[in-house]
């Protein structure tokens, strides 16, 4: 993420996201303060962030835009709890993020598999770019 409104528009996506089912866990919570803090966004705007409308701007390089639905997905994790609406609402971003919805699929089952969520990073860019060939 190159500029602050960049990096605001990706906290208020896994803010939102992180809400869809009702509820911000505490593990959800933790989750988007790591990922504010390697944004290098202080803790008073990253508490603001909670109260200001969804402002997306649109991610221009695949491999950020694969990033993104990577976070997203991990917070859909994050609780221990696969909720209907976090699966269908995913989806639906990846969708409009321009990610293939093949390779969405297949990452998100092989993150189910996995004991802790997550997958390897070269496993993550593997499924997408064999999208492409």
């Amino acid at each position: 993420m190159n500029t602050e409104t960049e990096k605001r528009s990706l906290l208020l996506e896994m803010i939102a996201f992180s809400t869809v089912d009702g509820k911000l866990h505490k593990r959800e919570y933790d989750f988007l303060w790591l990922v504010a803090q390697e944004l290098n966004i202080e803790l008073s705007v990253f508490k603001d962030l909670f109260h200001q409308e969804n402002e997306f701007v649109i991610i221009k390089s695949e491999f950020q835009r694969i990033q993104q639905f990577y976070r997203l997905a991990l917070i859909m994790h994050c609780d221990g709890v696969l909720h209907e609406k976090e699966a269908t609402a995913i989806q639906q971003i990846a969708i409009e993020m321009g990610l293939n919805p093949g390779a969405v699929k297949r990452v998100l089952n092989l993150m189910k598999k996995a004991p802790n969520a997550m997958i390897d990073p070269k496993v993550l860019l593997k499924v997408f770019q064999e999208q492409h060939n």
